[in-house]
């Protein structure tokens, strides 16, 4: 009777540690994210060791009164379940184990394939043993005997779940912080297993397999379970923070495209955008029309594709660009940031309003979670940060967590009782000479205090020197709801900066196309205007603009090319009469102001040689004229005189004349 007191006690304590966590087994699902997987796995493995311990403690009473002829049967029944139980609960521990440390190479796939294999080979043993008895036999007095065979069984378990602990070990060695903490304490848990399987080889008449049994849960549920719930409290308070800075949240299956939309900004809900559906990625672009700036529609619908978004996550953790949305018809500057969540199952979109940062003027909107929670996807938010530290207001102690790389989750990486003195100490080592006192003024706690009263957030732009390299980063300082504690991420903000730059760039490129003639490459007639626009502001003003001449040109013969040769020769004619007078006019802009009409606008150089320049043009176009060959361009050319011409029309009107007179004397030539 004393030998089932001990698996009894071990039930008991089992079921008070982990009730929540058996009764949820059911709701768990090995297909989805890994924190539902884990406690699916898990579960299992505790339900195995309550049905062991179940069995031992039947086992204990009954074989008290093995002399009881009826009770031998499940005497016999009690002992072939106490072997299979034992070799399921280290089929379900290592099941666990593999969930937990998330691999899927190959050793993680030859250590669950080993224990399949030890568990098969288990069961059918026991069912040999029934008719050939080997592990073992009760005498006539129903006695328990061991045979050689249960020696092996127990062996081959305590080797297997040496070669557990020696791989978490190894496991916990490549990683830092608590994740190393836990991993050791499931490393230690499997210890524990070796060493009370090896005593009960020796004293098979005490309990001591469900005594290390009950040992290694509570070190799981100490070191393992307790750690994770209080960091995922810290973490869910962190998210809920952050969370408050975004206009909206969207929660996109990647596969499908459905998505779930959270926001409090009532500008926001205004806009009627939808809080759900089912293909973010063609509802967006078919959004674009009513809510995106007019100017920015274009760019805004280079991103919404799936391919895109994807694309622009490779080799990172998130990307973003911003531009104008419409709200209540004004626009406002917006903040999209993409992530991946850490299954890699859903994408992570939030839109922020970032139009009083930029200005400077207005407070941000706040936002709350609606249909998903926020701790769902504090890991993919917090991921958007470097380093992100939690200090304490009034002590001023802090602790700073970042991703880890290797598992994907916000691991604790140093901790201390000084934040702000210790930012001075080691400012010098990391950040830019030059930045220095700008963030030694932002890192002061009455300045944090005193802005954070004013604003939801505060940022700080400036540069970091790492490797000899140097880069911009942001840093963000919010305050809890509570009041209690600064929450500062530090984030790299260098690709967003080299994307705006790109995107300047773009769109400075797309106006000098549209000022371009597209056949001859030279300035159209809409940049002329803008030209003549600029120098008749000048003149109204009184300014004594710069010395300035037009020449006007129009190209001969081109009716008759057109008519004898085809358009593609007259087209090869307009182009040839481009280039002979950027030839010639090198240090001044062309224009085609029409089909066969161009315009030199003569300054610097050119205007100062403007007479031989003149002269080389008419007598390049009197000798082809003469041999019927190449460019023949009719001229005319008049200079600005400021004492005289009121109007920048003028200087053309008589560059013009003089060119029709110069077309007859072309003309006559012929004759």
């Amino acid at each position: 009777m004393l030998y089932s007191v001990l698996p009894a006690l071990a039930l008991i304590l089992n079921l008070i540690l982990n009730i929540d966590t058996i009764k949820n087994v059911r709701r768990g699902n090995s297909k989805e994210n890994k924190r539902q997987s884990l406690d699916f796995h898990y579960g299992h493995f505790l339900m195995s060791a309550n049905l062991y311990f179940l069995v031992d403690t039947a086992w204990g009473i009954m074989y008290e009164r093995k002399d009881v002829q009826a009770l031998f049967p499940y005497i016999y029944t009690c002992t072939v379940f106490y072997f299979l139980l034992m070799l399921l609960t280290m089929l379900m521990w290592t099941r666990f184990v593999v969930v937990y440390i998330d691999k899927t190479g190959p050793r993680s796939f030859i250590l669950q394939l080993a224990v399949w294999i030890m568990f098969v080979l288990g069961v059918i043993s026991l069912m040999i043993n029934r008719f050939k008895p080997f592990i073992f036999i009760y005498n006539e007095a129903h006695e328990y005997i061991e045979l050689p065979g249960r020696y092996i069984l127990v062996a081959l378990q305590i080797v297997f779940y040496t070669i557990i602990s020696i791989y978490m070990l190894y496991v916990a060695h490549k990683t830092t912080g608590q994740q190393r903490v836990r991993y050791s304490a499931v490393a230690w848990t499997s210890v524990v297993m070796e060493f009370a399987l090896t005593g009960q080889i020796f004293h098979a008449y005490l309990p001591i397999c469900a005594a290390g049994l009950i040992i290694s849960i509570s070190l799981v549920h100490s070191f393992v379970e307790v750690a994770e719930k209080k960091e995922k409290e810290i973490h869910d308070h962190i998210a809920s923070v952050m969370a408050e800075d975004y206009e909206a949240i969207f929660y996109i299956d990647i596969n499908t495209g459905a998505f779930l939309e959270f926001s409090k900004s009532r500008q926001y809900s205004d806009m009627n955008v939808p809080v759900k559906g089912t293909d973010f990625f063609a509802e967006t672009i078919e959004s674009i029309e009513t809510y995106v700036y007019p100017d920015d529609r274009e760019y805004a619908r280079g991103f919404y594709s799936k391919e895109t978004m994807l694309k622009n996550l490779e080799g990172r953790r998130s990307f973003s660009f911003k531009y104008r949305v419409l709200v209540k018809n004004v626009p406002r500057y917006f903040l999209f940031t993409v992530m991946p969540d850490n299954d890699g199952q859903y994408l992570i979109f939030y839109e922020k309003d970032i139009e009083d940062e930029l200005k400077a003027k207005k407070k941000q909107k706040e936002n709350q979670k609606k249909t998903v929670t926020f701790g769902q996807i504090a890991e993919s938010l917090a991921s958007n940060y470097d380093e992100i530290y939690y200090v304490n207001i009034e002590d001023e102690s802090f602790v700073r967590y970042e991703v880890n790389n290797i598992f994907g989750q916000l691991e604790t990486s140093k901790s201390g009782d000084d934040f702000f003195g210790e930012s001075i100490e080691t400012m010098p080592q990391i950040v830019h000479k030059q930045d220095c006192d700008k963030v030694e003024e932002f890192l002061n706690k009455d300045h944090l205090i005193s802005a954070l009263e004013q604003h939801k957030n505060v940022c700080l732009d400036y540069r970091i020197v790492v490797s000899g390299k140097t880069r911009y980063v942001r840093m963000t300082a919010n305050k809890t709801s509570d009041g209690t504690h600064f929450i500062i991420g530090v984030e790299n903000v260098d690709a967003e900066v080299k994307k705006e730059k790109q995107r300047l760039k773009e769109l400075n490129n797309e106006k000098e196309l549209a000022r371009r003639d597209e056949m001859t490459g030279v300035k159209n007639k809409t940049a002329y205007k803008e030209l003549m626009e600029s120098v008749q502001r000048n003149i109204d003003n009184g300014m004594d603009y710069l010395p300035f001449a037009i020449i006007v040109c129009d190209a001969n013969n081109l009716k008759q090319i057109n008519d004898t040769q085809g358009h593609a020769a007259g087209d090869e004619y307009i182009k040839a009469s481009a280039r002979t007078l950027c030839d010639i006019f090198v240090h001044s802009p062309v224009f085609r102001v029409g089909g066969d009409e161009f315009v030199v606008f003569l300054r610097g150089n050119d205007y100062a040689s403007r007479h031989e320049l003149m002269g080389k043009l008419r007598t390049n176009s009197l000798k082809n004229q003469r041999a019927g060959t190449g460019i023949v361009l009719a001229s005319g050319m008049s200079d600005y005189i400021p004492d005289k011409d009121n109007l920048a029309d003028d200087v053309f009107d008589r560059a013009d004349k003089e060119m029709y007179e110069n077309k007859r004397m072309l003309k006559s030539e012929t004759e």
